[in-house]
């Protein structure tokens, strides 16, 4: 068992649900969140596009089998690839060691 944890703009959330929906995700939880970007320290690096500045933003929580997380991944990725903005689609994979 994996825990996804995906970001996105807000206005990507019909997209991220489509890519969850169509990758064999049964149930997943989603939070509305203010994304921010803090460049002080010099990292261009970032979940979020804009600096210094609040993004209404999406959380998502997927409990999914191992074999379907490349599945995701690839998605997201053909997604992005395809967005000419900065902002993209954030996913990141845990391992659930045990679980009730």
């Amino acid at each position: 068992m994996k825990l996804l944890m995906i970001t996105a703009i807000r206005e990507f959330e019909k997209n991220v649900k489509d890519i969850l929906n169509h990758s064999g995700v049964k149930s997943f939880s989603y939070h509305y969140v203010k994304g921010y970007k803090n460049e002080s320290d010099g990292s261009s690096e970032n979940w979020f596009g804009a600096s210094h500045t609040e993004i209404d933003s999406v959380l998502f929580a997927v409990f999914i089998d191992e074999n379907f997380t490349e599945e995701v991944y690839r998605k997201v990725e053909f997604f992005n690839g395809k967005q000419k903005s900065l902002s993209k689609i954030h996913v990141a994979t845990l391992n659930i060691e045990k679980s009730i």
